[in-house]
């Protein structure tokens, strides 16, 4: 099979630099009828939903955490449980705390952009938080944060067990890795963390909200989302 080489220096490339909005029409197939299971129980899901449950509990059974009383809502995740990719962002803002849900408002709409750049559907990936309550004013995490909520974070990428792990934002980089550097000196090389005995390839990336203050640095995130997909084709990963 050949394989187009994209020119960085091209049209195209510029496009998805400047505004990371490409117009993408994906193809209406045919659906395969023969092909199709339809109310069949997955043993795996029922087990990851009762898994996520319990590190819910225990997320909310926290006290003296001024995140939690200062927050409506606890945000764990969502999208596909069972997806090969998992993104975690540093924390929710005031859209998501609303919500319950993950990169919601501006944040969220430049995330599927940024996904369907590389011809990604956001439905078919999970996405999650280092932190699960708002901060307030959406301040950094602190570093006594970061370390209190790192145990929920890796018990919870444990339990989706992805095949390539993406964290975006500096904290939720400390989290997983350890490392407390800049981020821009540590994007865009896959790295491997080991939980629970599992190594998780990781690339390390900007959070869309970082993006969105910052429009300079998408010329590199494009670069990171270009080496996830080669990595979503070297690995023969289906999403």
């Amino acid at each position: 099979m050949t394989k187009n080489v994209i020119n960085q220096k091209g049209k195209l490339d510029e496009e998805l630099i400047d505004t990371i909005e490409p117009n993408f029409i994906f193809q209406n197939k045919p659906i395969n009828r023969f092909n199709i299971v339809e109310n069949s129980i997955d043993d795996n899901q029922v087990d990851k939903t009762e898994q996520l449950n319990e590190l819910k509990r225990k997320i909310n059974s926290i006290e003296n955490c001024k995140l939690k009383s200062n927050s409506q809502n606890l945000i764990l995740g969502d999208g596909n449980t069972n997806s090969p990719i998992m993104l975690v962002g540093e924390a929710p803002g005031i859209e998501e705390d609303k919500t319950s849900m993950t990169f919601k408002g501006d944040s969220g709409e430049l995330l599927n952009k940024m996904l369907l750049a590389i011809e990604i559907k956001r439905q078919n990936i999970y996405s999650s938080y280092l932190i699960n309550y708002r901060p307030p004013e959406d301040r950094k995490p602190t570093s006594i944060e970061i370390k209190r909520y790192s145990i929920f974070l890796k018990e919870h990428i444990s339990i989706i067990n992805p095949k390539i792990l993406v964290l975006m934002g500096s904290s939720a980089m400390e989290a997983v890795t350890g490392i407390n550097t800049k981020l821009s000196s540590e994007r865009g090389e896959w790295k491997e963390v080991i939980l629970k005995n599992k190594t998780y390839p990781v690339m390390i990336t900007f959070n869309p909200s970082y993006l969105i203050r910052f429009p300079e640095n998408k010329k590199y995130s494009w670069e990171d989302l270009k080496k996830i997909k080669q990595k979503i084709q070297d690995l023969k990963i289906k999403i």
